[in-house]
């Protein structure tokens, strides 16, 4: 007998490779992104990471997107800081390594408390914490509970782009808080919808909107959750 398909929408654009994979194992996906990322290009951001790129600090990355940003700065300037790093693990790590090198990465962890407490346990003094517009408040909050001082320095804007659905869907992929929160603005699913998440933090945000289940992502990556919703339809196919 054939096997029902899934039908998945993903909150964010997915390589095309990415979403062949899933087709070709029954899992159909839709993509459409429910943000928009500016990053913030000044003359006054420039200048300041012109300065701080000659001091050693000690930074914090929780965004890929805050990562591509101050990377693409630090090529207009022909600078590499010796910064010794902190972040996500995943693409954020991944980004973070191919331009300031392995040995850079101090710490790292799949949400931000665990980030939070690999610099707590590290003693770390300060931080300097690139970040953008809608960060969330764990890792700040739980530094300072530690009184460990936070530069904190926007370098990007997220924008929320909702879109209405016109059809309902078995599963739907999210990849940030942000995009949660654009999507539920518009949105509400059927309870048997699965809701997949990129890490805890994206999950506590969806369970500020549902209750419906939720399978969260044990390391962050796009290739990561694509893959959980695969195991889990064939695991638990459509009926």
């Amino acid at each position: 007998m054939q096997k029902n398909k899934a039908y998945l929408l993903s909150t964010m654009e997915l390589p095309q490779s990415l979403i062949d994979e899933a087709a070709a194992n029954d899992v159909l996906i839709d993509a459409f992104a429910f943000i928009k990322v500016n990053p913030i290009k000044n003359q006054k951001l420039k200048d300041r990471i012109a300065e701080l790129s000659g001091k050693s600090s000690t930074v914090v990355f929780t965004s890929m997107n805050a990562a591509e940003n101050i990377i693409e700065e630090l090529r207009s300037l022909g600078i590499k800081p010796k910064w010794d790093i902190y972040c996500m693990s995943g693409t954020t790590k991944k980004i973070i390594a191919a331009y300031f090198g392995e040995n850079s990465i101090k710490g790292s962890a799949n949400n931000a408390v665990s980030l939070s407490g690999e610099i707590i346990k590290d003693n770390i003094k300060a931080i300097l914490f690139f970040c953008g517009n809608q960060r969330r408040d764990e890792l700040p909050s739980l530094l300072k509970e530690h009184h460990i001082g936070i530069d904190e320095i926007i370098v990007y804007e997220t924008i929320l782009t909702p879109k209405e659905l016109s059809k309902q869907y078995n599963g739907v992929l999210f990849f940030s808080p942000s995009a949660a929160k654009s999507f539920f603005s518009a949105n509400e699913l059927d309870e048997r919808t699965v809701f997949f998440a990129i890490g805890t933090t994206t999950a506590n945000t969806i369970k500020e909107y549902s209750q419906n289940k939720i399978i969260v992502s044990q390391s962050p990556g796009k290739e990561i959750l694509v893959k959980n919703c695969i195991e889990y339809f064939q695991t638990d196919p459509v009926h």
